[in-house]
């Protein structure tokens, strides 16, 4: 009986996993018939945000204002992570919810729908962070991070706290869809500036401060640079706010997307 009931557990547990890994490669294609275009245009809007935050800070004279060492890093540090939260809030955004014609077959679950998409955000954004990289140390010239774990794992935070967002507007989302895209999109344009990627966070004055420590990209963006550069050690933010305001967000965002999902609509699907 006990054998059973584990063999039971493992199946649905494999069938769970290779149902995400489907939905997931689905979500990669979704903006693109083909996967690897999709993965290189992703590619592509990463080096223009690259050169362009290169080419502002060079025309501006801001890079006296920038971390000594590597300028690339420094820029690179704030673009990989903003790409990372803001791609994660929007694909969460945008998964399948329970008025979708995919819930109608018996496999599929909203979590499942919200994983996938996740993860599929996820994916697409550290296969760019390597390409990106691994061509800027053949061509530009070798590129040097003081502690890579420490560097991918901020990687990780911003993509949880991306996920931890996304499902709070998913949750909110059925209930007023133009409202809720309207505040994630400021959230993301805002996010430009509040995420702190164009300045160090150790030369922000006391004043200034409270207008930014409550983003947790703040937080994960100036803890990579920490890492990343071995000369700058982060002192206006801490790993643990971003990780405790992400698991808060989270499990709101559950509750919310529970309550939604029993209370769905058929009627939801012709609003969004």
């Amino acid at each position: 009986m006990f054998q059973r009931q584990t063999r039971d557990t493992f199946s649905s547990a494999t069938s769970i996993l290779e149902l995400i890994y489907h939905n997931t490669v689905r979500s990669i294609r979704k903006t693109h018939s083909n996967a690897l275009m999709s993965i290189l245009m992703n590619i592509l809007q990463t080096v223009i945000f690259v050169a362009a935050f290169f080419l502002l800070f060079t025309v501006l004279g801001m890079r006296g204002s920038a971390i000594r060492g590597d300028f690339m890093v420094y820029i690179m540090s704030g673009i990989f992570l903003y790409m990372v939260h803001t791609r994660t809030v929007t694909a969460v955004l945008g998964s399948e919810g329970p008025a979708s014609a995919m819930m109608k077959h018996a496999p599929m679950t909203t979590a499942i729908a919200i994983a996938s998409a996740a993860l599929g955000s996820l994916y697409i954004q550290v296969l760019s962070m390597g390409i990106v990289l691994y061509f800027y140390h053949v061509i530009w010239g070798p590129i040097h991070i003081a502690d890579p774990t420490g560097a991918f794992a901020m990687v990780l935070l911003s993509w949880f706290s991306g996920f931890a967002v996304g499902m709070i507007f998913l949750a909110l989302k059925p209930w007023a869809p133009s409202i809720v895209n309207i505040l994630a999109m400021v959230y993301t344009r805002a996010n430009m500036i509040a995420s702190g990627k164009m300045f160090v966070a150790n030369k922000l004055p006391a004043t200034m401060l409270p207008f930014f420590d409550w983003n947790p990209l703040f937080h994960t963006i100036d803890q990579a640079r920490g890492f990343a550069f071995i000369n700058y050690s982060p002192h206006n933010s801490s790993t643990d706010y971003p990780l405790y305001v992400a698991l808060a967000l989270l499990m709101v965002g559950l509750m919310g997307e529970f309550y939604t999902r029993n209370h769905a609509s058929m009627s939801w699907g012709a609003r969004r």
